[in-house]
């Protein structure tokens, strides 16, 4: 009797039977009451009753960038069986940008992994894990059957061949052994028939052994001389025709031509004419997608110019004497932005209808990373001064790197800057962000010998450090003339650093 009474002060018992009316609440009672009733083997089946538990709070994957359709999971930061409570870090998820850390929204047990780090191409909201509530038994906890583990992503396999339609299937004139096959332009087929006339009497001059109408009529001018006589093959004996063998139908031609090279064995040396498959990430794939549609929808004008940088690495070096470490991309990114914003028609993004003007200059910087190239923003470029864009440049640069961007700190912009100038690029084209509107391209400063005036008019050479730079910009928004006037604007600003104070 003591046993019943504390099964039934079980809270979770109570709220069952409450739950619950009925035969299934008489039978628990029943069962509680008259079977043995002894600490033992009747509670632990009570304990192990799945029903008598909460539903599991379950873990998907989340989408954590509007273009994310897959995620990685690269870690798991808690265990099965360990408690967690709201906010806790539970595993780092890899999205098409960054690597993103998953927090929980719920307090509880961490129960079931279903999905193992390492896991890739997993599908937005798919199961990922189990959590619940303190108290319950984390280990009894079942992966519910309409959210069971996403299926593995395989490779795609070979296409079966269609089966062929039963069709009649003309005998073909056996090839003899020993004489030679050539092959017939239609012309010297047509020849041949009607003269009764075989190739093999002749020689193919055509390109790549092909037996063409000269050569046929060169046949038909030896026979009328006598010199040969008609040459018909001898007739096969009656057989059922039957449809070629697979070996027969892919025999190809005696001279060589292009295949598709097969791929290489992992773990063995490359053969000749094989290749090794890379798999790509996720980061991979989206850059690739985004750059095949911004290339296929966005029409591309591009303008360039060339920049005097004299007063620029004037002011640097005297920033420098001052323990002020800034780059020529930073007076480059505050140049633009102070542009952006005494030209707004330029600060403008096409939404898939009409240009949209924007509110806010936020500069979007190209960082190449080993994952791919990755565009953290200057948020409200036009107001900073130029140390603070170098100390944020550098920051969102390494935390780009390190693969710990967030999600705000990499999406929207207004404008892109690519500067390869550090790898020895002159100059260069780059790829439209959609949807922004331009990206400039900057290419590695250089010194040139220019003719100058001076005060009297009289020309003098003179060493300059220029640099060049490319826009792309949509033209649907941004026009050629438009494009013209904003890099006019933005090589005097570059020019004259005292305009970017």
């Amino acid at each position: 009797m003591a046993a019943s009474w504390r099964l039934g002060c079980d809270p979770r018992l109570l709220r069952y039977l409450v739950g619950f009316p009925g035969c299934r609440s008489v039978g628990l009672v029943k069962g509680a009451l008259g079977w043995s009733v002894s600490r033992g083997a009747n509670w632990r089946w009570f304990h192990s009753t799945q029903w008598l538990w909460g539903d599991p709070i379950k873990i998907l994957m989340p989408s954590l960038s509007p273009t994310m359709e897959e995620g990685n999971v690269v870690k798991w930061l808690k265990k099965e069986g360990e408690v967690v409570s709201a906010g806790d870090a539970l595993c780092e998820i890899e999205t098409d940008k960054a690597v993103v850390t998953l927090d929980a929204s719920d307090d509880g047990i961490l129960a079931k992994i279903v999905v193992e780090e390492g896991s890739k191409n997993i599908r937005l909201g798919s199961l990922i894990g189990l959590i619940v509530e303190e108290g319950e038994d984390w280990k009894l906890v079942e992966i519910p059957k309409d959210l069971g583990p996403p299926p593995p992503v395989s490779k795609p396999s070979e296409p079966r061949p269609s089966p062929e339609p039963q069709i009649s299937i003309p005998v073909k004139k056996e090839h003899i052994p020993g004489t030679l096959q050539f092959r017939l332009s239609p012309a010297a087929r047509n020849i041949l028939e009607k003269h009764s006339l075989d190739a093999s009497q002749g020689t193919a001059t055509g390109p790549r052994g092909i037996f063409t109408k000269e050569d046929a009529l060169r046949l038909v001018q030896l026979k009328q001389t006598g010199k040969i006589t008609e040459s018909r093959p001898t007739p096969a004996p009656a057989a059922t025709p039957t449809a070629p063998s697979p070996l027969q139908t892919t025999a190809g031609p005696s001279y060589p031509r292009p295949m598709i090279p097969p791929v290489s064995t992992p773990g063995q040396p490359s053969a000749v004419g094989t290749f090794t498959e890379i798999p790509a990430s996720n980061i991979r794939r989206v850059i690739a997608k985004r750059l095949t549609e911004s290339k296929s929808t966005v029409p591309h004008a591009y303008a360039t110019a060339d920049c005097d940088l004299g007063a620029v690495l004037k002011v640097r070096q005297d920033l420098v004497k001052d323990d002020i470490k800034v780059s020529v991309n930073d007076f480059i990114i505050k140049a633009a932005a102070v542009t952006l914003k005494q030209m707004p028609d330029v600060n403008v993004s096409w939404d898939g209808e009409g240009p949209k003007q924007l509110p806010f200059i936020d500069i979007s910087v190209a960082v190449a990373t080993d994952k791919g190239l990755l565009t953290p923003i200057i948020k409200d470029a036009a107001a900073k001064g130029i140390q603070e864009i170098a100390d944020s440049v550098k920051a969102l640069s390494k935390k780009a790197r390190d693969g710990k961007l967030l999600p705000e700190e990499y999406q929207g912009g207004s404008f892109s800057i690519s500067n390869l100038g550090m790898f020895g690029i002159d100059e260069f084209t780059a790829v439209i962000n959609p949807p922004q509107a331009c990206i400039l391209a900057v290419g590695r400063f250089r010194p040139v010998l220019k003719f100058t005036e001076d005060e009297e008019g009289n020309a003098k050479l003179q060493q300059r450090q220029l640099i060049t730079v490319t826009m792309s910009s949509d033209s649907r928004v941004v026009d050629d003339e438009l494009a013209t006037r904003f890099l006019k604007s933005f090589k005097a600003n570059l020019e004259n650093p005292i305009r970017l104070a």
